[in-house]
C-alpha cells in the first residue's frame, strides 16, 4: 500500500472483532455499505484478499498482519495522549486485549491486573482459551499478549517464563470410592467419566497416559467454566485435573480427594507480548510477571 488507510484498517479490524459486517457498522457508527466499501478499497490497495466472506468472516493471513499492525498503532497512539476523565469529546480510553487460560484467570489474574485497572484509564479485554492455544490469538494480532504453554517465539514479541501451574487429579470421595476402588488404573479410566474444560483440553488425557499408559478414548463430559468445573467435580459427576491453587482447600476439607497421591502434572506458562512499550502495556506486563511468579511453581 502506498499509504496507510486507517479507515479501512478500522473497518477490517471491526468486522473480525465483532464477527459480522452489520455489527462492525454499528460499532463504527457508519453504514454496512460503507464498511464493505472501505474494506474493498483496502483490498484493492493491498492487491490481495484480506477477509474471507464466510459466516463469521475470517481474516486471511495478510488481513491478520494488517490487523496486528493496526492494533499496535492504536496502543502507541493512546500512549501519546493523556486521557481526560471527563468532558464531551473526550477521546476513547485505550483498549488492551490479552488471552489467558481459564485456570490462571480463576486464580492469580485479578491480582495481576489490579494496578492497570485501578485508575480506570484503560479498558482491558480478557479472552479465555486453553493454555496450549492462546498463542494463536497473539500470532493473529487479536491480542497484545498471552499466557501460554508454548515456548516458540513470534517475531516482534518478547517471551518471559512465569513458572508452572501444578495440577492434581481429583474427584469427590463418593466418586473415587465408586469408580476407583483399586486406585487410578488403566481399567478404571476407561469407564469412569472425566471432565474436560472444552474440546482443546488435553490435561486429563496427558495425565492418564503418564500414569496408566492408556492412550485411547475415555468417557468425558465438557464444561467451559472454571468455577462450574470445580462444582461439577464436587458434586461427584466426574473426575478431572485442577490447579492446586484452586483445590488445595477443598482437598484439606475432604470435599475432594487426590486420585493419584504424590503424582502431579506441572504445566510451565510463559507470558508473550508484542514489543509495544507504553505506560499501560508496561503496567500490565509487570503485573502479570510479578504476580504469576508469586503464585506459580518456580
Amino acid at each position: 500500500m502506498s499509504r496507510v488507510d486507517y479507515r479501512g484498517l478500522a473497518a477490517l479490524d471491526a468486522v473480525i472483532e465483532y464477527g459480522s459486517f452489520d455489527k462492525a457498522a454499528a460499532a463504527l457508527a457508519i453504514t454496512q455499505s460503507a464498511v464493505s466499501q472501505r474494506i474493498r478499497m483496502l483490498e484493492n490497495s493491498a492487491g490481495e484478499l484480506l477477509i474471507v466472506r464466510s459466516q463469521p468472516p475470517a481474516a486471511t493471513e495478510a488481513g491478520q498482519r494488517l490487523i496486528a499492525h493496526y492494533r499496535q498503532v492504536q496502543l502507541l497512539e493512546a500512549a501519546l495522549t493523556a486521557f481526560p476523565h471527563a468532558g464531551p469529546g473526550a477521546p476513547a480510553r485505550p483498549e488492551i486485549a490479552i488471552a489467558i487460560n481459564a485456570d490462571s484467570a480463576a486464580t492469580w489474574l485479578q491480582e495481576a491486573v489490579a494496578p492497570l485497572l485501578a485508575s480506570g484509564d484503560c479498558m482491558l479485554h480478557i479472552r479465555l482459551d486453553d493454555q496450549d492455544h492462546t498463542m494463536t490469538m497473539l500470532r493473529e494480532g487479536r491480542v497484545f499478549g498471552c499466557v501460554t504453554s508454548e515456548t516458540a517465539q513470534v517475531a516482534g514479541t518478547s517471551a518471559t517464563p512465569l513458572g508452572a501451574m501444578r495440577y492434581a487429579c481429583v474427584a469427590s470421595p463418593a466418586f473415587a470410592a465408586r469408580h476407583f476402588p483399586d486406585g487410578f488404573t488403566a481399567a478404571a479410566v476407561q469407564h469412569a467419566p472425566t471432565l474436560n474444560f472444552d474440546r482443546k483440553d488435553a490435561l486429563q488425557t496427558r495425565f492418564i497416559a503418564q500414569r496408566t499408559g492408556h492412550t485411547g478414548r475415555v468417557p468425558h463430559h465438557s464444561l467451559s467454566s472454571s468455577e462450574g468445573y470445580v462444582r461439577f467435580l464436587e458434586a461427584g459427576y466426574a473426575y478431572g485435573m485442577l490447579p492446586l491453587l484452586q483445590c488445595a482447600a477443598l482437598l484439606e476439607a475432604g470435599k475432594l480427594v487426590d486420585l493419584a497421591p504424590g503424582h502431579v502434572l506441572d504445566v510451565p506458562l510463559t507470558w508473550h507480548m508484542w514489543d509495544i512499550q507504553t505506560p499501560f502495556t508496561r503496567t500490565l506486563s509487570n503485573g502479570i510477571i510479578t504476580t504469576a511468579r508469586k503464585w506459580l511453581l518456580q
